[in-house]
């Protein structure tokens, strides 16, 4: 899914309108026995236009700057006309300076979406009450993926779109549904924002940044130095570990840069990568088939 979904990107991306985002939405439905594809068309339409028409942000971005992603909804059950559940998968990736290629920086799949939508809803952000759920989620992870994004330009250069995204998790609070309380467990919008602006966590943003800015952006210059950058921006998500074993930032870390991290230190300019092997051996061993193909 991962790899189809960036061949999509990329072959779609020329026809988006976007502001920010050259955003490409999916709709699978086929788990939902008769439903009406009409309101399914609709409901893409009316994603794609909500992501890449609505202006997000006070900044005039470059065609070339503007932020691929992707998000499916994997719809699974239609309680009634009108709802929906299901999840939600959501890719985004940033350019690498001097390069044609595009660095993942947010993978995530959220299960826990339920909606409400008819066939001619408009969708529509009020940042002063709480109007749909799934306007609430998709204006949620607009925001989410800005943030990251401009961590990995400037150290917490996301800031203030984590925290409009913290508005919108106060606001879909009214609402009643599943992934915007404390109460509703681990891996739900809310700890991922909460984390995200926490100051136990602020190494991740820090790692993002380093990784990028001062790793990826300097390969074309000198492929050594930015290799060396980036092992040295990883093994700064120890002391998350040390913190939180289990911390939820680390699996989105390493969810959306496991592939990429073994790219970079599987060919080029050979580094001393022992450390980095034994940190992510250490703090992330599900992938550890991956971290044991790393040269040192």
């Amino acid at each position: 899914m991962y790899k189809i979904l960036y061949i999509l990107i990329f072959c779609n991306v020329l026809q988006m309108k976007g502001q920010e985002l050259n955003g490409l939405v999916i709709i699978n439905a086929e788990q939902i026995q008769n439903v009406n594809s009409q309101v399914i068309d609709n409901l893409q339409n009316s994603i794609s236009e909500y992501i890449n028409n609505t202006k997000w942000t006070n900044k005039k971005y470059k065609s070339h700057e503007r932020i691929n992603c992707a998000i499916t909804l994997n719809l699974t059950e239609q309680p009634s006309s009108n709802e929906f559940k299901g999840n939600i998968h959501i890719i985004a990736s940033r350019p690498v300076y001097n390069s044609t290629y595009q660095s993942p920086i947010f993978n995530y799949k959220d299960n826990s979406l339920s909606f409400s939508f008819n066939e001619f809803d408009k969708l529509i952000y009020n940042e002063n009450s709480f109007e749909s759920n799934l306007v609430s989620v998709l204006t949620f992870y607009v925001y989410t993926i800005l943030g990251i994004d401009g961590d990995t330009f400037a150290l917490n250069g996301g800031d203030i779109y984590h925290k409009k995204a913290e508005q919108v998790v106060n606001l879909a609070q009214q609402g009643g549904f599943s992934g915007w309380n404390r109460i509703d467990g681990n891996n739900t919008r809310y700890q991922l924002n909460e984390n995200l602006l926490s100051q136990t966590y602020q190494d991740f943003r820090a790692v993002m940044y380093e990784y990028h800015l001062n790793g990826l952006d300097l390969m074309s210059n000198d492929r050594k130095e930015a290799k060396n950058n980036i092992s040295e921006a990883i093994i700064k998500l120890k002391n998350i570990y040390n913190v939180r074993p289990n911390a939820f930032l680390l699996r989105v870390f390493m969810d959306t840069k496991s592939d990429e991290i073994l790219d970079i230190f599987s060919d080029g300019p050979r580094i001393n990568a022992m450390k980095l092997k034994e940190t992510l051996l250490k703090i992330y061993p599900i992938y550890n088939e991956k971290w044991e193909e790393i040269k040192t």
